[in-house]
């Protein structure tokens, strides 16, 4: 049986007050005035001028500002035959027979003045009057509107101000206090859980205590633990932070309220703190509840850094205000906060201390095996190639993070749609990796002969280099094709480390400016295109000597701030004297690896020669290629190794 349909009553609507104002507005004005005009019937002046010398007119009125005249009639006139229609009702079912009887409109008032004083010497006799209609409901309404229009732009910009017109929290003028987190329910709207975040294996074992809070609180009060009061998500962008956060309401199952630090800061003074407030009392009043705020730091920043102005700083009343809720007197139980940014450095070490973020979760760049799992996440809803190597895919992509893979995935599909393919292959994923990392492949841009030479020459003595070094990283494949602004690349798979030790350092410094050296070993001149190679060199020369304490001169000291407190103060950490030194032990460093690069590409000048000729010819040359022109590579990397060794053990197996 179908349910009968309960009457619901229409909603109230501010809008049905207003229209029902103009409406009234609109009849003062229409009918407010004089209503005489409604018993009358119109005629023309030649009538009149009929009824005028027959006697008939007892009255004249002439209305100045309307260009009318209203006639009265006698009442002998009204017996006559052809004044029966006025005993007639008119549209409102009044029949006036005190007049007026008629009305009609004149051109000119004078020359009808002149008609009239001409009959009145003439012996007819009438009374006329002159008079001006008013309509006192039109000039009141006139006279308040300035003051109307006034109060409704100002309401109009309060509730854009307030967060739009509509209904909910912020809707009205006296709403703008009220939190604008958005409130996800536990049962429809929050359908994620640990299963689709791929990798993040120590964040997701952190975060799963969290929700076991949540879930079974009494397991650990009992024992007189209490329930942390909130969890900072700490990583690079793109990294998973936000992913973890719906996780833990999908699995806790309980209210979750989400929204931006920035959605705390407005333009009144005060509104900051007033949102917190009604955030926790929204969140106290569903507990247990989770509060996401998402990068926190547009609040959170370290107080009393910027403020030169002595003024009140909204955003660090705001920040007090959080710090109360989080941790005062008064604070209620089962509220946890998650926050999530990724300039943790900045942050207020008062927000930081135990028994507000009690945990700090780092989410680190996946690796290697995350990177594979975050791959079968994004392909699932991928038409794939059967043969398509998961594992290749994941090595070929270091440092990226889980929204990098998305991106790659989603840019294979697009190439292999632009390719008419019926599957994304492994070729597919490779473009897309080259087309996100280097830019967009640009085959029709000019580059003269001898250009092109030199590019293929610095591209091959990259290539030469880190080919003849031990701890330089393997080389892919190199190109000539010009990809986003560079003319050139060579593409390596760094091992991926996580210490890195001096040597290293020093052979990836030798293989960055393995380019310039092979222009100055080919033509005895250097040119521009080793911007970025300087760029890369350079940075790692003053990390190794100001950074790493990895200079002999300098010794066993850093300059680095952990804290992002040097960003503050308009002074170095080291004096004029140390500068000095710093700038040419960079320097010392520099053109250290600089020749070292000359010498290993001097004894190679005819397979640098070979190896340029090719990449003038085919334009894409891969690892093949290289072993061709100059043998096996006489270094394995660890990873290498591991992978032969798997692959001999798959080969034995198979046997």
């Amino acid at each position: 049986m179908t349910k009968e349909k309960k009457n619901v009553p229409p909603k109230f609507n501010i809008y049905w007050i207003y229209g029902i104002v103009i409406t009234v507005l609109l009849g003062m004005s229409l009918f407010g005035g004089d209503d005489s005009w409604q018993s009358t019937q119109k005629t023309n002046i030649s009538n009149f001028e009929n009824y005028l010398n027959a006697g008939d007119v007892s009255k004249v009125v002439v209305i100045r500002n309307k260009s009318s005249v209203r006639v009265t009639l006698t009442p002998e006139a009204l017996e006559k035959s052809e004044h029966q229609a006025l005993k007639s009702t008119n549209i409102l079912g009044q029949n006036n027979m005190a007049g007026p009887h008629y009305q009609f409109e004149v051109g000119s008032l004078e020359l009808f003045e002149e008609k009239l004083e001409k009959a009145r010497k003439n012996g007819v006799n009438f009374r006329l009057e002159f008079t001006t209609l008013e309509n006192r409901w039109l000039d009141v309404l006139l006279s308040f509107l300035p003051i109307i229009i006034i109060v409704a732009v100002w309401i109009f910009i309060m509730r854009r101000m307030s967060g739009g017109a509509g209904g909910g929290a912020g809707g009205q003028i006296f709403n703008i206090g009220k939190s604008k987190a958005k409130l996800f329910d536990e049962k429809t709207d929050i359908t994620t859980t640990f299963k689709d975040v791929a990798g993040l294996e120590g964040a997701k074992e952190e975060v799963q205590e969290i929700v076991d809070f949540l879930k079974n609180p009494k397991k650990y009060t009992v024992l007189g633990g209490k329930i942390p009061k909130g969890a900072l998500l700490v990583g690079l962008p793109g990294t998973g932070k936000t992913l973890l956060a719906k996780a833990v309401a999908g699995e806790a199952k309980v209210p979750f309220f989400s929204l931006s630090g920035s959605d705390f800061v407005e333009m009144f003074v005060g509104v900051g703190a007033s949102r917190v407030r009604d955030l926790f009392k929204q969140a106290k009043d569903k507990s247990p509840a989770i509060i996401f705020i998402d990068e926190i730091d547009a609040i959170g920043r370290a107080r009393g850094k910027n403020n030169f102005t002595g003024s009140n700083d909204e955003r660090e009343n705001t920040l007090n205000q959080l710090l109360t809720e989080m941790d005062g007197f008064g604070t209620n139980t089962n509220v946890i906060v998650i926050a999530a940014t990724n300039r943790a450095d900045i942050l207020d070490k008062a927000l930081m201390r135990a028994g507000r973020f009690d945990r700090q979760i780092y989410v680190d760049l996946p690796d290697i095996n995350e990177r594979k799992e975050i791959f079968k996440v994004h392909l699932k809803p991928i038409k794939v190639a059967k043969a398509l190597d998961i594992e290749l895919l994941s090595r070929q992509t270091p440092g990226f993070s889980g929204a990098d893979i998305a991106n790659v995935c989603n840019e294979a599909a697009l190439i292999a749609a632009r390719k008419n393919k019926k599957a994304v292959g492994k070729q597919d994923f490779l473009d897309a990796v080259d087309r996100i990392v280097g830019g967009l492949e640009k085959k029709n841009k000019i580059i003269t002969p001898e250009e092109k030479k030199t590019i293929a020459f610095h591209e091959a003595g990259h290539a030469i280099v880190s080919w003849l070094l031990e701890f330089a990283a393997p080389l892919v494949k190199v190109t000539i094709v010009p990809r986003g602004q560079s003319l050139g690349a060579a593409w390596y798979l760094p091992e991926e480390r996580q210490i890195v030790r001096t040597e290293q350092m020093l052979d990836e410094m030798c293989a960055a400016l393995g380019g310039r050296a092979a222009e100055k070993v080919m033509f005895d001149k250097i040119s521009t295109g080793a911007l970025s190679d300087l760029e890369k060199v350079t940075r790692q020369a003053r990390a190794m000597v100001s950074v790493y304490g990895l200079n002999d001169t300098l010794g066993n000291i850093t300059y680095y701030d952990s804290s992002g407190q040097s960003e503050y103060n308009f002074t170095k950490p080291y004096s004029e004297k140390t500068a000095q030194v710093i700038d040419k032990e960079i320097s010392e460093l520099i053109e250290k690896q600089y020749s070292r690069a000359l010498d290993l590409l001097e004894t190679s000048k005819d397979k640098l020669i070979q190896l340029a000729d090719r990449l003038l010819e085919k334009e894409v040359i891969f690892k093949d290629d290289l072993e061709n022109i100059l043998g096996k590579r006489p270094y394995i990397s660890n990873e290498e190794k591991i992978r032969e060794e798997k692959e001999r053990k798959k080969a034995a197996l198979k046997k």
